[in-house]
C-alpha cells in the first residue's frame, strides 16, 4: 500500500495513529487482550476517493509455544462525504510463526505491495494506555 499526500482530503498520514487506527485498535482488543500483544507492525495507510485504508500485523505469544500467533488487521474509514466517520474493520488470525522470521516477512510483504518502506513497529502504549 503506497501512501502519498492527497491534497483533496488532507495531508500525509501518520502511520499507526489517527481515527482509523483507533477503530482498528478497538477491534484488535476484542480478539487479542492488549497485554498479550507482542508487536504491532503498521503499514503505511493510503487515502483515495474519500476513503482511508490501513493494515497492521499484530503478534501475540502463543500460550505454551515458542511461536507467535499472527493477526492481520485492516480498516477502511470514510473521510469525506455524508458518510464521513463510518468505518469497516476486520481482524483475522492468519499464522503461527517463529518470532525470528517476522521482520523478514514484513519486509517481503512491503516489497510485494510496492511500498518502499517496511511497516513501522508501533508501541503497544500508542494504541492502549497502561
Amino acid at each position: 500500500m503506497g501512501a502519498s499526500p492527497d491534497t483533496r482530503i488532507g495531508g500525509p498520514l501518520s502511520t499507526g495513529r489517527g481515527p482509523g487506527w483507533a477503530e482498528l485498535a478497538k477491534a484488535v482488543a476484542l480478539r487479542v487482550p492488549p497485554a498479550e500483544i507482542e508487536t504491532i507492525y503498521a503499514f503505511r495507510a493510503s487515502k483515495r476517493d474519500g476513503r482511508e485504508w490501513g493494515t497492521a500485523v499484530v503478534t501475540r505469544r502463543a500460550e505454551g509455544e515458542p511461536r507467535l500467533r499472527v493477526y492481520t488487521a485492516r480498516y477502511m474509514l470514510i473521510v469525506r462525504g455524508k458518510e464521513r466517520g463510518r468505518s469497516k474493520v476486520e481482524v483475522e488470525e492468519v499464522a503461527l510463526s517463529p518470532a525470528e522470521v517476522l521482520n523478514d516477512v514484513m519486509q517481503a510483504a512491503a516489497d510485494r505491495t510496492g511500498d518502499a518502506e517496511p511497516p513501522i513497529t508501533v508501541e503497544r502504549s500508542a494504541w492502549y494506555e497502561g
